[in-house]
This record gives structure tokens, sequence and C-alpha cells, in this order.
């Protein structure tokens, strides 16, 4: 078995990212949040909230994590298919949680689209709970936001 690294991200690994988004089948929005610009300047306030798994110096999976101060938020979580079932979104989940509990945050929420049932079953897996009263609303300023 191939070893998993999990390290924090940088800026330098700005390309790898997007493209293991896009792989992984997730839409990401190069041209609006997902530009370089936007995607460094999170980076550069917050970054112990970017977090890589490689395997053998190859970007194999990515999580995102935010806060607002008060809740923390674990999102844009993705893994090469042919990674998946190896442990990884688990391992990269866990890494993200401690960089928010070392920030105080006690609440941590996972966004996960509906369809997901992968990311579902790893969310009911390490203790979340489906708010199903919970609807989630967005306003957007443009389409690549």
């Amino acid at each position: 078995m191939q070893e998993i690294v999990i390290k924090q991200l940088t800026p330098a690994d700005y390309e790898k990212i997007i493209e293991l988004w896009e792989r992984a089948g997730l839409l990401a929005k190069p041209r609006g949040r997902d530009s370089y610009r936007e995607l460094i300047k999170q980076m550069e306030k917050n970054p112990k909230f970017f977090w890589g798994a490689e395997i053998e110096g190859r970007l194999v999976g990515v999580i995102v994590a935010s806060s607002d101060g008060r809740k923390g938020h674990l999102n844009r979580i993705a893994v090469q298919a042919r990674y998946r079932g190896q442990g990884i979104a688990k391992r990269l989940t866990l890494a993200a949680e401690d960089a928010l509990r070392q920030e105080g945050i006690k609440v941590i929420t996972l966004l996960v689209e509906r369809d997901n049932i992968p990311s579902i079953q790893l969310a009911h897996k390490l203790g979340y709970v489906q708010h199903p009263d919970i609807i989630y609303f967005s306003k957007r300023d443009s389409e690549e936001d």
C-alpha cells in the first residue's frame, strides 16, 4: 500500500487543487471564488484551513475549512476517484477538524450535496448529525462566486 501524506496546502498547490476538484467532479470556479487571487487570499488569512493528501508527491485529496469565528465549516472535499475507499477523506476531515479546534471552534458543520452518498456516509461515520429542518440558501453576486 502506498503511503498517504496529509499536509497543509500552500499557494504553490493552487493549480493542483483546481485540477483535482475538476477531476473529482466538483464544480471549480477559477474565474470567481476559486480564482488564484481569491483562493490565495483565503490561504493567507487562514493557512491552517487548507489540507491535502499526497501519494508519491501527487495531490489526490483536498479539503477546505473556514470559520466565522463561532462555527467551523468543512467543504470542497474531494478525493481522486482511483484513490477513494482508502480512508483519505476521513483523514482529511479529521485534520481540518483539528485545525478548527486549535482555533477554539467547538461546532463544526459539513456541507454535502444531497446525492453525494459517500460523503453522507462519511459524515454519519464521523459523528455528524443531519439536520433535515435546516434549509441552505445562498445569494451570489455572479455565477462564478
